[in-house]
């Protein structure tokens, strides 16, 4: 028992220097501000549409916008800090020679890279965390009921940010520079959102005869079986259009969560497989 604590305190100790590195890197701490503004600002913009429109439709379409501008802000800068995170702390670390200083000391590969991905989830945690709190305190301010909803929409959410940081993470292990992980992260964003479409195309090149839509049809599939799909995390029409403290419906989260968790693994076992092979 005691082997194993001792060999789960170096990783630990590496994710608390990650964190803190983290938090004082310009952009992140940019992100977070920014986007607390946007969700406070729309308090105050559902508050004057509230003063100006006093009739219930009004008042549904304002609190309705509120909703919508905080989800989108949550999702769109929790996405921007999950990337740029998971895709600069390993390269940043090879590029300013920090990493031969811990690998030289009694650190194993697998605890460095398992130290630097709970690090990086600490980040991703804590900013959602920031944001999500001040949207659940808009809310219950004006709506006077615990929006429960709205947490199994941050639990959610949180466990997409965790598939797109693993896989971004893993890239990362293989680059110099953080800008091609960046661009593959947001790849990995932006088709695992759409990988309903990508079934759709490849279900309508198969009633095609021509062989380029064949071709295009046969790397939409390939695509669609291996990307995740993002989309089933998201609870944002729910939240828009259900009220506060309703459950969420149509949604399997004990699924998801493990949905999420198995990606993770994945991710983070290509990672360490990449981080093996590196000449450091």
């Amino acid at each position: 028992m005691t082997s194993v604590v001792e060999y789960l305190a170096r990783p630990w100790a590496i994710a608390v220097y990650t964190w803190r590195e983290g938090i004082r890197k310009k952009t992140l701490v940019g992100f977070l501000i920014l986007s607390l503004l946007v969700i406070f600002g729309s308090s105050f913009l559902g508050a004057f549409l509230d003063a100006t429109y006093t009739g219930d439709a009004d008042v549904d379409m304002d609190l309705k916008l509120v909703k919508d501008i905080s989800v989108t802000t949550i999702s769109i800068f929790g996405v921007l800090i999950t990337i740029f995170i998971s895709a600069s702390v390993v390269p940043n670390e090879v590029e300013n020679k920090v990493i031969y200083t811990v690998l030289s000391k009694p650190v194993r590969r697998l605890q460095y890279l398992l130290g630097k991905f709970l690090g990086v989830q600490l980040i991703i945690l804590i900013n959602l965390l920031l944001m999500g709190g001040l949207f659940f305190i808009t809310l219950y301010l004006r709506q006077n009921v615990m929006p429960t909803l709205l947490l199994w929409s941050i639990l959610l959410t949180y466990f997409e940010f965790l598939i797109i940081s693993s896989f971004t993470f893993a890239i990362s292990c293989a680059s110099t520079s953080s800008v091609l992980p960046t661009i593959a992260g947001f790849f990995i964003y932006l088709t695992g959102n759409l990988t309903e479409y990508l079934n759709d195309v490849s279900l309508r090149s198969q009633q095609s005869s021509e062989f380029i839509d064949n071709i295009i049809g046969y790397v939409a599939q390939g695509l669609y079986i291996t990307l995740p799909n993002l989309q089933n995390f998201s609870l944002k029409t729910q939240i828009l259009n259900s009220q506060p403290n309703d459950p969420p419906t149509d949604v399997l989260i004990p699924q998801l969560m493990m949905y999420g968790v198995v990606n993770a693994a994945v991710g983070f076992a290509l990672a360490y497989w990449i981080f093996r092979r590196k000449e450091l």
